[in-house]
C-alpha cells in the first residue's frame, strides 16, 4: 500500500493542475480571438479611411473643375462688358456732340467722294 500512496497524488494538486491547464488553453483561444477581432476592426477602420480619402479626392477634382469654370465665366463677362460699353458709347458720344458742340451728321446727298486714281 505504501507504493499505491506514493503513486497516487493528492486530489487538490491534480485538480489544480487540470484547472490551470484549462484556463491556459482558454486564455490562448481568447487571445487568438481578440487578435483576430483587432485585425478585423483595424481593417474596417483602414477601409473607412481609404473611402474618406477617395471622397475628398473627388471633391477636390470637382472644386478644380468649378474653379476653371469660374475663371472662364469671369473672362467671358469681362468681354461682354467691354462689348456692351463700346456699343453704348457711340450713341452717347453722338448725343454729346449734338448738345455741347452743335455737330450734326452730314446728310447723305452732301457727301462727295474724291477719286485719287484720276480715272
Amino acid at each position: 500500500m505504501a507504493s499505491a500512496a506514493a503513486v497516487h497524488e493528492p486530489e487538490g494538486v491534480g485538480a489544480l493542475t487540470r484547472r490551470s491547464a484549462r484556463k491556459a488553453a482558454h486564455r490562448g483561444t481568447s487571445i487568438l480571438r481578440g487578435g483576430v477581432t483587432w485585425i478585423v476592426v483595424l481593417a474596417v477602420l483602414l477601409a473607412g479611411l481609404v473611402a474618406v480619402n477617395v471622397a475628398v479626392l473627388q471633391l477636390n477634382v470637382r472644386m478644380d473643375e468649378l474653379s476653371q469654370d469660374r475663371v472662364r465665366l469671369r473672362a467671358e463677362n469681362a468681354s461682354l462688358e467691354a462689348t456692351l460699353s463700346s456699343t453704348q458709347a457711340t450713341p452717347r458720344i453722338q448725343m454729346l456732340a449734338r448738345k455741347r458742340l452743335g455737330v450734326e451728321p452730314a446728310p447723305p446727298e452732301a457727301t462727295t467722294y474724291v477719286d485719287i486714281a484720276g480715272r
